[in-house]
């Protein structure tokens, strides 16, 4: 079985990714593509797409939410993400276990006595008319027959055992809002199918694809780290036929599609600056690929990162119109000027054109 090394691992994930060339892509298209942008951090999905395709306007994504082709909501992970409509619809009833469970590893002895079928049904009653709800607001509604997991809980229960969608201006470009919850079949005109429960479990096999499109070649370890599902080596068995498989150098075997982009593992890997929690990181369990391990906490952290030859070599913030970048290693004097040069572009695309003003810290010693 073929061995792919980190480099070559490395610029597969790139390319998928859209970062070792930016993409001429449409906006819409480019979430379906990436299966999503996490964005539990509003506006961090306008910097992965700004990252990711040549001709990147903010106002267009903020469009698309507003009417309705892409929404924010809980999913893989029990995350925020941003995603398209029609994958948030097919999707979301995969991860109805996951998102329950997960709550409950969180508040099983606050939630310890409330049979959470009955909760599910006032929580609809309660939101059923359509108006905007925080959670705190959706747990208050309940709290009078559940007093004592308190609001918090109650709301946090009820948005992940219904599927829900965050309204806008909340994730909207340079707006402010806080999350208000609507169900997500009547802010999206359709219903929401049930969950399947036997078969050959064809949405875990559409996860599987999307997944491998935009990270593969991965273990199925990665793409449970991915999604947060632990089912779908089910779904990776009944595909065998039309997958490829290789290892990598830890001897794990990795799955991929046969015709995905697989380049030279000395492609140049141009300068990259991420957003907070972005899934070209956090889509793995092993992240060896485009994080050292001394620095893999960083992402989980929420650190924005720089990528310098395909991989994580600095963080970086913005304050007031200068991008400041923090090198976790030694820059080239090539390095530096590229890191420089993108980050002049970032500073500008961040102010509107007001600012171009990049300061890079010191090397570490």
């Amino acid at each position: 079985m073929t061995v792919l090394d980190t480099r070559a691992l490395n610029r597969a994930t790139l390319a998928r990714q859209l970062l070792l060339d930016r993409a001429d892509l449409p906006a819409l298209d480019a979430v379906a593509h990436l299966g999503g942008l996490q964005a539990q951090e509003p506006q961090e999905p306008f910097i992965g797409l700004w990252s990711r395709l040549r001709a990147f306007d903010p106002t267009v994504l903020s469009t698309l939410l507003t009417q309705r082709h892409v929404v924010r909501t809980h999913l893989m992970r029990r995350t925020v993400h941003l995603l398209v409509a029609d994958d948030a619809v097919a999707w979301r009833p995969r991860h109805d276990a996951m998102l329950r469970q997960r709550v409950l590893g969180v508040y099983r002895g606050e939630l310890d006595g409330v049979d959470l079928d009955d909760l599910a049904v006032a929580a609809r009653a309660v939101v059923a008319d359509g108006e905007p709800r925080s959670m705190p607001e959706i747990g208050r509604a309940l709290v009078e027959r559940w007093p004592s997991p308190g609001p918090r809980v109650l709301g946090e229960m009820a948005v992940a055992l219904l599927a829900m969608t965050q309204l806008p201006p909340r994730g909207l470009w340079r707006a402010k809002g806080g999350a208000r919850y609507v169900l997500l079949s009547a802010w999206l005109g359709r219903e929401i199918a049930p969950p399947t429960t036997a078969g050959a479990d064809p949405v875990g096999q559409l996860l599987v694809r999307r997944y491998l499109a935009a990270f593969g070649p991965a273990a199925t370890a990665d793409l449970r780290a991915w999604c947060g599902l632990a089912g779908l080596p089910v779904a990776v068995t009944a595909m065998r036929d039309e997958l490829v498989t290789f290892r990598d150098e830890r001897g794990r075997k990795l799955i991929d599609l046969p015709d995905a982009p697989r380049p030279d593992p000395e492609t140049p890997a141009p300068v990259r600056f991420l957003p907070a929690f972005d899934n070209a990181i956090l889509g793995y369990d092993d992240r060896s690929r485009i994080i050292d391990d001394a620095h893999r906490l960083l992402s989980v952290a929420g650190e924005r990162v720089v990528l310098v030859d395909g991989r994580v070599a600095a963080t970086w913030s913005v304050d007031s119109g200068t991008v400041t970048v923090n090198p976790l290693r030694g820059f080239s004097r090539a390095d530096q000027a590229a890191v420089t040069e993108q980050g002049q572009e970032l500073a500008s695309f961040l102010s509107d054109n007001e600012s171009d003003r990049v300061r890079v810290g010191s090397s570490p010693r």
